[in-house]
């Protein structure tokens, strides 16, 4: 008799993901890179020297499971008023600073986790130096940002336009003026609002470095189109196995691109958050209003942060087989009810008017049992 598959890469290899080897650093308490989780950060959009707005911003980003949060420091209000902030909340804070040595300076000394900056626009290595020794010097990591718009005048006369080679040069250019300081880490972005140029950049770049990736898609436009553009480019990444952290760029609330960011690693199975709804975009088949029911569902379980999965089909055709696959099903009938599930089983006949009450019941019975269960592993470690 053959030796049974020992885990799921064996059976289903054709799912597995080999993430890109790199090295690993830290952002505050958050592991990137390595064999860490992806992180999934997003950025304020409030005045940061108003620290009320800011921590408010910060800890609605918390809520939804933000693990780390970018904030613009561009001037001395600014990151005066970080370490207030830094004092109120509980995700590790990235300084953006731009131009100036001295707002990253003071961003290390009041409490940021790191530094994201463009060594080529603050002055030189003789100022990079400057900054290198307060991360330093603080627990501080860098985060080395290269964006298509803003490429150095030198490599646009070289290359002509923003591409690939222009934004690895200078990635690596960058790399080498930390390294130059003994200082390695930092992690790398290379983004871009051209989803094509992004790509093959971050390609390039992940064959050129061991350091850590921060993917994203810059400017990447409104709810809709931002997710769409976002989830083409950086879902290609991430299946290629490229990225160790991710920021979802949409002109919108920043909570959203937390939610986008987190469904993104969902879908490919890279880390799981909340509440995963399989449901079907109905027909005339269905024996309930499924979109009107999604809609509900989602917000009535968008508390739940443990992994669960929920199919809402609306008839028999794909409803039982979509449901032995999910923690908690409901397949749409006739004569106004349908069929519940549990754990891929038939667990009882449901009323359509009770539906919602009763999928909201059972989901947030499956977070319990999945949380006791971690809670006690924790405890036995």
């Amino acid at each position: 008799m053959s030796a049974q598959p020992t885990s799921l890469a064996a059976v289903r290899p054709w799912r597995t993901i080999e993430r890109r080897a790199c090295r690993k650093i830290k952002v505050g308490s958050v592991e990137v890179g390595g064999d860490a989780p992806i992180a999934v950060q997003s950025m304020t959009n409030t005045l940061t020297h108003d620290v009320d707005a800011t921590v408010g911003q910060i800890k609605r980003l918390e809520e939804v499971g933000a693990d780390i949060v970018r904030v613009s420091v561009p001037d001395p209000d600014s990151s005066t008023a970080l370490r207030a902030i830094v004092d109120q909340v509980n995700v590790p804070l990235v300084a953006d600073i731009h131009f100036h040595y001295k707002r990253g300076i003071e961003a290390a000394d009041n409490g940021a986790a790191c530094l994201r900056i463009n060594p080529g626009n603050i002055g030189g290595q003789a100022r990079v130096k400057e900054v290198v020794a307060a991360a330093r010097a603080n627990g501080c990591s860098i985060r080395i940002g290269v964006n298509g718009g803003s490429l150095e005048r030198d490599l646009l006369e070289k290359y002509g336009e923003p591409c690939p080679d222009a934004m690895v040069e200078s990635a690596l250019m960058h790399a080498r003026m930390l390294d130059d300081e003994g200082f390695h880490e930092y992690k790398i972005s290379v983004k871009a609002s051209d989803i094509f140029l992004t790509v093959a950049a971050y390609h390039q770049l992940a064959e050129a470095t061991d350091a850590p990736l921060h993917l994203g898609i810059t400017e990447a436009g409104g709810q809709r189109i931002g997710t769409v553009k976002s989830s083409i480019g950086m879902g290609n990444l991430l299946w290629a196995g490229i990225g160790d952290t991710i920021r979802v760029s949409l002109s919108d609330e920043p909570e959203e691109e937390i939610r986008v960011g987190f469904d993104m690693l969902k879908s490919l199975g890279l880390r799981t958050r909340g509440v995963n709804i399989i449901s079907c975009p109905s027909c005339a088949r269905q024996g309930f209003d499924v979109i009107k029911t999604v809609r509900i569902l989602e917000e009535r379980l968008s508390h739940i942060s443990e992994p669960i999965s929920l199919s809402i089909i609306g008839c028999v055709v794909n409803g039982p087989g979509e449901a032995m696959f999910t923690d908690v099903g409901f397949t749409g009938g006739s004569a106004g009810y349908g069929m519940m599930y549990h754990a891929g089983k038939k667990s009882g006949k449901t009323d359509n008017i009770d539906m919602i009450d009763e999928i909201v019941e059972a989901v947030e019975a499956k977070a319990e049992v999945v949380r006791a269960e971690r809670d006690g592993l924790l405890a036995a470690e």
